[in-house]
């Protein structure tokens, strides 16, 4: 089965397969970088696209808690995103669905893609390797219809682009620690 995969800056696009994975190597301890997805105070550093503030509303870093966001443009656009975690194992693994969310934290459809999947299964592992962390992000659509699988496929080099940023940040944020 092919997927999307990225290492560094290369980018390889698979054909037909919906699977979204994306994979960077840090110099950096596993457990500092699982640090940086369940602390408040760590997440709000890095997480936000360029421009954008980020609060975090709700963070409860356990099976069956949530994470619940708020972003908000210079624009003055606000939008909202929860990840509802299935599985959390520290500091090896975080598995969740994500969907955008309304301000209580009630599922929605993407703000710009009525056939956006309404919700995406994520599982982030860290490994180590030769004194350095393994990050790979695997984002697939969860109880989703054929048109929007599609759709996620289709968004797969937007998805890339955005995580690819994010992680950027997540490597400059963990560079000044």
């Amino acid at each position: 089965m092919s997927r999307t995969e990225v290492s560094g800056p290369a980018v390889v696009h698979g054909s037909d397969d919906e699977e979204l994975v994306i994979t960077r190597v840090l110099e950096v301890p596993r457990e500092r970088i699982f640090k940086a997805w369940v602390e408040p105070e760590r997440l709000a550093r890095w997480w936000a696209p360029p421009g954008f503030t980020m609060s975090v509303l709700r963070l409860t870093p356990a099976a069956g808690g949530i994470f619940h966001y708020a972003l908000d443009s210079p624009a003055g656009f606000s939008m909202w995103g929860k990840f509802t975690y299935r599985d959390i194992m520290p500091p090896e693994r975080i598995v969740s669905i994500f969907s955008f969310a309304d301000e209580q934290g009630n599922p929605v459809r993407h703000p710009v893609s009525p056939t956006w999947p309404l919700e995406t299964l994520n599982t982030l592992t860290l490994s180590d390797t030769d004194g350095k962390t393994a990050l790979v992000l695997r984002s697939a659509p969860h109880h989703a219809s054929e048109v929007e699988r599609k759709t996620f496929r289709d968004g797969h080099e937007s998805m890339t682009q955005g995580f690819s940023d994010s992680f950027a940040r997540l490597a400059q944020y963990l560079s000044t620690l």
